[in-house]
């Protein structure tokens, strides 16, 4: 699709904040507007320093902002009105510009519940998830609200592990080691593209004997944990899966138009189609 189009000074600016920023959402955003004909735009951003970034978004009119790692939890004190998905896992996936007042939501947690729902994971699964920032809250909120109750939070930073695990009842470990978990869950940048690009966030004989595998990084949605679980022929949820979803609650927060399913799949199959 063509994105070619007239900017004027009533365009309306939307931002991404990473510390790796893909074009993914660029171009699952600028799609639907176009598509749907909207005078909006947006641009991915890597801040210097999350907290002159935010006070941009207010300061410039910026309509809203995604955060992704590791920002998720540095917003909060930046804005000025946490909504309950949000506050209720102390992250922060998107802020909405409400004249000047900074509203915070998280749609990563309805998108990791929606997905657990449509793909059928049994309750009855033990789970382990690595990882104990923003992303994880998430993640471990989605899977106890949605039935799962038996499973271990995997984290190096043994406070925020701990912390995180105590909150939902849960074990925690540095190391998943020997043991293993039917539902296994990458809430880490490992995988990502960069320096940790070609590892494993855990044991291979562990993702072997998985029952499911989730992976919630989208670039590239095909990590080194993914092609393993499908290797092995173990069902998966990939992070391309998640990102379409919590990027179509986000534009309906910032555009209040919310596009339909299959408009939202072809969006999602443009964000993932770049050279």
């Amino acid at each position: 699709m063509n994105h070619a189009r007239a900017l004027d000074k009533d365009t309306v600016l939307c931002i991404s904040l990473a510390a790796r920023p893909s074009n993914i959402g660029t171009r699952f955003h600028n799609y639907l507007y176009n598509a749907l004909g909207l005078n909006y735009v947006y641009k991915a951003f890597a801040p210097a320093d999350i907290t002159t970034a935010v006070a941009g978004i207010r300061g410039l009119g910026i309509r809203g902002a995604a955060v992704s790692m590791p920002y998720k939890e540095d917003v909060i004190p930046l804005v000025d009105v946490m909504h309950d998905s949000a506050s209720a896992i102390d992250s922060v996936n998107t802020i909405v510009n409400e004249d000047g007042t900074l509203h915070a939501y998280n749609t990563d947690y309805q998108a990791v519940a929606d997905l657990l729902r449509s793909h059928e994971v049994p309750t009855e699964y033990s789970f382990a998830v690595a990882g104990a920032g923003g992303m994880a809250k998430a993640v471990v909120a989605a899977l106890r609200d949605s039935g799962l109750a038996s499973g271990t939070v995997i984290a190096r930073n043994e406070e925020a592990g701990r912390a995180l695990a105590s909150r939902y009842g849960l074990d925690w470990r540095p190391t998943l080691g020997a043991d293993s978990a039917e539902l296994l869950v990458n809430a880490t940048p490992v995988g990502m593209d960069g320096p940790q690009a070609d590892q494993l966030p855990f044991p291979e004989e562990n993702v072997r004997a998985a029952k499911a595998v989730f992976d919630v990084v989208a670039k590239p949605p095909e990590t080194p944990m993914i092609r393993l679980a499908r290797s092995a022929g173990v069902p998966v949820i990939t992070g391309a899966e998640v990102i379409a979803l919590q990027a179509a609650e986000q534009f309906v927060l910032y555009t209040g138009v919310r596009p339909d399913p299959e408009l939202v799949a072809q969006a999602s199959k443009y964000s993932r189609a770049e050279p």
